[in-house]
């Protein structure tokens, strides 16, 4: 088979359906159990893989909210139930499948749009109160214009919710370490996938300079941060350092 890589955006598409017919944990819809819960006010959310965002980032309740590169029915069914109005966004189809099946299921204000996370010309500018981003950017090679285009659909003073990857992480052959509990380097930074197979998405590093400087150039006050940890407990970075942050930033200032 050829080492050409494809349109990367396509791939991924392809990649991230695939996952869903696998099962992928960030595939799996919320519960009902769940949705019942959030409509009570007893509701949490991740933008990394374990710990959830504290409360005292979110303000919801008739909000406008977009859900960035996070399809899978998770996080927007529950801020629709917790009381937004919600547009989720996603290159998957059958991400967004879940999305709707749960919002049809539970009779909750959510719109669900197949696109481009660095490309909103879909939505006018200041169309949004809170974006909710959770570890999605990997996935694109240029993180840039998805804080640019963040900034744009955001109302003056409005949130920005990002969960992504410590760049740290991908020196690391990856595959070894959840294959074989063994941590071995093995990749120079920026990381960027070789030619991968098509029901596995291309990921790309990022620098630390673009996922948090990126942030502040497009107009962001930094205002909340913390670190994370893979979601494996089998796999042996979790014993050395946290591989995922989260931030909360402001478009100007508060």
């Amino acid at each position: 088979m050829s080492g050409t890589r494809p349109d990367i955006r396509d791939h991924n598409r392809i990649a991230w359906d695939a996952l869903v017919d696998r099962g992928d944990p960030w595939t799996v819809p919320v519960s009902p159990k769940m949705i019942d819960a959030a409509r009570r006010g007893e509701w949490t959310i991740v933008l990394t893989p374990i710990k959830p965002v504290p409360r005292a980032w979110l303000n919801v309740g008739g909000k406008d909210v977009l859900c960035l590169g996070s399809g899978g029915g998770q996080q927007g069914p529950i801020l629709a139930a917790a009381g937004a109005a919600v547009t989720v966004l996603d290159n998957s189809p059958k991400q967004l499948a879940r999305d709707a099946l749960v919002a049809e299921r539970h009779g909750l204000d959510l719109t669900v749009v197949l696109g481009d996370m660095a490309h909103l010309e879909m939505f006018e500018s200041h169309a949004f109160d809170l974006i909710v981003h959770p570890v999605s950017n990997c996935f694109v090679a240029d993180v840039m214009p998805v804080w640019r285009e963040a900034s744009r659909v955001l109302r003056p003073r409005g949130i920005l919710l990002a969960g992504f990857a410590n760049p740290a992480m991908y020196i690391f052959d990856l595959d070894l370490a959840e294959r074989a509990g063994r941590l071995e380097v093995k990749h120079a930074l920026p990381y960027e996938d070789a030619w991968r197979s098509e029901d596995e998405p291309y990921e790309f590093s990022h620098t630390l300079e673009t996922q948090i400087g990126g942030q502040i150039d497009a107009g962001f006050a930094i205002t909340g941060f913390y670190e994370d940890h893979m979601g494996s407990d089998g796999n042996p970075l979790n014993r050395f350092m946290p591989t995922f942050i989260a931030t909360r930033a402001v478009k100007g200032t508060e």
